[in-house]
């Protein structure tokens, strides 16, 4: 029989990875393929708990997707931008003042970045269920089967792994974690397109490079697929920042606000940034993939103080448990506000905000 046809999609190449040497952060690297059997599981926790306990980020390899695999998603992502004209793209854009989250076309100029700046930052957000909504450009609808098929992998092929771990590494149930991350559930957990585009001299200038200054993400964890565009930085244990070094076909994974306060702080939110690429790699656009964990709606975020772990070590919540916003009050407050409203400066030159009960931090 012949080999089922799929749509036509320009190959997307990206710049090449930068030759600077610049100063790399020492991340850990997970084999997801030794996490399908219990003793696999067993060696990797450890592993995964001290990445997510010190650094917050770490790359994960042999995730289940080829080389050429990858690069179809990148080129299908492409689409929601090249072949989707601006008039389109207002057509679907979000609503994410009134709604509270990520669906449809985020357009340039939406967020403050600093002193009048606002970013050149354009995304497509798509519910991880992918047909439930009628967000799509013409463009991009023949892809919907590719991009449902990539969702899932994401969800059960990579977070779920990847939950098992880290509630090993709590010494919780192995399924304590994937059990409040369904796919069918009431929640929104989200795929995103995103397309970082040059700045002029001005706004460098004016922003001190920085294209999205320095956050946490509100989710439990945020699936990178890696690109060779240098511009991510993690702000490391030692106080310096420190940039995420692109490799090929792997998978760049960091822990959100909302696992952080499951975890009672032992797994970090680690403070990252988006800066202006290295000289070699400045005028390209930085195309980007990823896939957004959240806990399903009504989860509230406590931390799971039968932990033996926590038990041992102590629990840091951001408030008091009665108070804990659900995780649809979190991602809605978060969504709202970010890039939208007046921050608070601090005594170190850095801001704040207080959104769904907790403090929420951005680094400049």
């Amino acid at each position: 029989m012949p080999a089922p046809t799929v749509p036509h999609a320009e190959h997307y190449v990206p710049a090449p990875p930068t030759k600077e040497d610049l100063e790399w952060a020492d991340l850990p690297v997970i084999d997801l393929s030794k996490a399908t059997t219990p003793e696999g599981r067993a060696a990797l926790a450890p592993v995964a708990r001290d990445a997510m306990h010190t650094h917050g980020f770490m790359y994960i390899v042999n995730h289940g997707l080829t080389q050429k695999e990858n690069d179809r998603i990148f080129d299908i992502a492409d689409v929601a931008f090249s072949q989707v004209s601006d008039e389109e793209k207002k057509q679907y854009a979000g609503n994410f003042m009134d709604t509270g989250l990520y669906s449809g076309y985020k357009l340039r100029q939406y967020w403050h970045i600093d002193n009048g700046v606002r970013d050149q930052i354009e995304h497509f957000n798509m519910h991880s269920a992918i047909y439930d909504r009628d967000i799509y450009p013409k463009a991009l609808r023949p892809f919907l089967p590719e991009i449902r098929a990539w969702t899932e992998h994401n969800h059960y092929n990579v977070l779920h792994p990847i939950l098992r771990l880290l509630a090993l590494g709590m010494e919780l149930p192995e399924e304590t974690l994937v059990n409040i991350h369904n796919f069918g559930s009431p929640g929104e957990t989200w795929a995103r397109f995103m397309k970082y585009y040059p700045r002029s001299e001005e706004d460098e200038k004016n922003s001190k490079n920085v294209w999205l200054k320095g956050h946490t993400d509100f989710g439990s964890l945020t699936i990178l697929w890696s690109q060779p565009v240098s511009a991510l930085q993690i702000l490391s244990p030692d106080g310096k920042w420190r940039w995420v070094k692109h490799m090929d076909n792997a998978l760049v994974v960091n822990i959100g606000d909302s696992l952080e306060m499951l975890s009672g702080g032992y797994y970090k939110g680690t403070i990252h940034r988006v800066v202006q690429p290295p000289a070699d790699q400045r005028g390209r656009a930085r195309l980007g993939t990823f896939y957004f964990a959240l806990m399903d709606d009504d989860v509230k975020l406590v931390p799971y103080a039968e932990s033996p772990v926590l038990q041992r070590v102590g629990i840091k919540r951001r408030c008091a448990d009665e108070d804990a916003p659900t995780m649809e009050e979190m991602r809605k407050g978060r969504t709202r506000t970010y890039g939208q409203t007046a921050l608070k400066k601090r005594d170190d030159g850095n801001e704040e905000e207080f959104v769904s009960g907790i403090v929420v931090k951005h680094y400049n």
